[in-house]
This record gives structure tokens, C-alpha cells and sequence, in this order.
């Protein structure tokens, strides 16, 4: 929203798998990263389509207190199939389109459109 071109926030494993599910569902151009050790950073390039973000907005469902669970029957569409769900199932973080596909549930991370 404040139409910055790249986003620069500490690395860590489950950051860098969620914006590669967003890289390969079209939400960000490029996701890097860069450093070594304990000062490696998480570089995000965002994406913007005709001056408006390409993500309007993100929901994070499960919670440090409270985890949700689904399973592959249960994964519904977003937005009307113009978002997706992040899922972490057994066979990696993924799409909750691709993890209906693969017939896996797991617990919902967020919610992008």
C-alpha cells in the first residue's frame, strides 16, 4: 500500500517457503535471500499490476495459541477462486489449490487475495 518496490525482513525458513508459494501463484515478482548466518535477510520484490499491488489483502488464520487444521475436503476457495490459502502439509508448504489436487490437508498459514 505504500507503493514500496521491495520489502527487506529478517530470514527465516517458513518466510522464504510462503513467498515462494506467493512467487508462484503470481503475487510477488522475486523473493532472495541474501547475507550469511545469524544476518541473512529476506529480500521481496513486490508486484504491482496497472499502479494497484497485486495483493490487496492477507489474513493469518493459524495462531501460536490457536493452530487450524483442514482437510483436503474441507480446503475451500478464496475470494472466489482470485485467492489462495498457504497450507503447511506434510509434503511441504503449498497452494490450497495444488494441496486439493495432491489430495493432502494440513494447518492454514493465511489467506492472500
Amino acid at each position: 500500500m505504500a507503493k514500496k518496490e521491495t520489502v527487506s525482513i529478517p530470514y527465516s525458513d517458513l518466510k522464504f517457503e510462503v513467498a515462494r508459494v506467493l512467487k508462484e501463484n503470481g503475487f510477488l515478482k522475486e523473493a532472495e535471500k541474501k547475507g550469511r548466518k545469524n544476518k541473512k535477510k529476506l529480500e521481496i520484490v513486490l508486484k504491482y499490476q496497472e499502479g494497484a499491488p497485486a495483493i490487496s489483502g492477507i489474513k493469518k488464520v493459524s495462531k501460536p495459541s490457536q493452530r487450524i487444521y483442514k482437510g483436503c475436503q474441507e480446503i475451500r476457495k478464496i475470494k472466489a477462486g482470485y485467492g489462495i490459502s498457504v497450507i503447511s502439509t506434510s509434503k511441504g508448504l503449498m497452494a490450497g489449490e495444488e494441496a486439493r489436487k495432491k489430495r493432502v490437508g494440513g494447518e492454514i498459514i493465511c489467506e492472500v487475495w
